[in-house]
């Protein structure tokens, strides 16, 4: 239960870090980079797409989806089959971040606050999902 809870809130997280990505993306403004100031460099590269669809928008629908599946099971009202599917979407996710830090590290070579931020927190998910016995 603790480990579901665990991952709505990060999902919930991402859900929040998203949407201010996507925010200031549509606005044309510049994000606030606490650290470092390569954000806009990245979040504008070639790369900031999967085929068509920006990538912070897949992230939220990620994020999005995540969240209820993580909150149905938290109160017992998910299928079965829907812990398998939270494991490959989070699965999945880890490995689209790897991607995306792995352009940021040698491609772009800039490093961007949030993505970075996105990455651990799906990182952590991903972490749990492995540690825990009752997902």
């Amino acid at each position: 239960m603790t480990s579901l809870a665990l991952l709505f809130t990060l999902a919930s997280v991402g859900i929040s870090e998203t949407v201010y990505l996507i925010r200031k993306r549509i606005t044309a403004e510049q994000p606030v980079c606490p650290i470092g100031t390569g954000c806009e460099e990245v979040l504008g590269s070639n790369y900031n797409r999967i085929f068509i669809i920006h990538s912070d928008i897949l992230g939220l629908l990620a994020y999005i989806i995540i969240s209820i599946i993580s909150a149905l099971m938290v109160i017992g009202t998910a299928p079965v089959l829907w812990s398998l599917l939270l494991k490959i979407l989070v699965g999945i996710a880890s490995l689209v971040s790897l991607f995306f830090t792995y352009l940021q590290w040698q491609v772009i070579k800039i490093w961007c606050f949030w993505c970075l931020m996105s990455a651990f927190t799906i990182w952590l998910m991903q972490i749990i999902i492995l540690l825990s016995k009752t997902i």
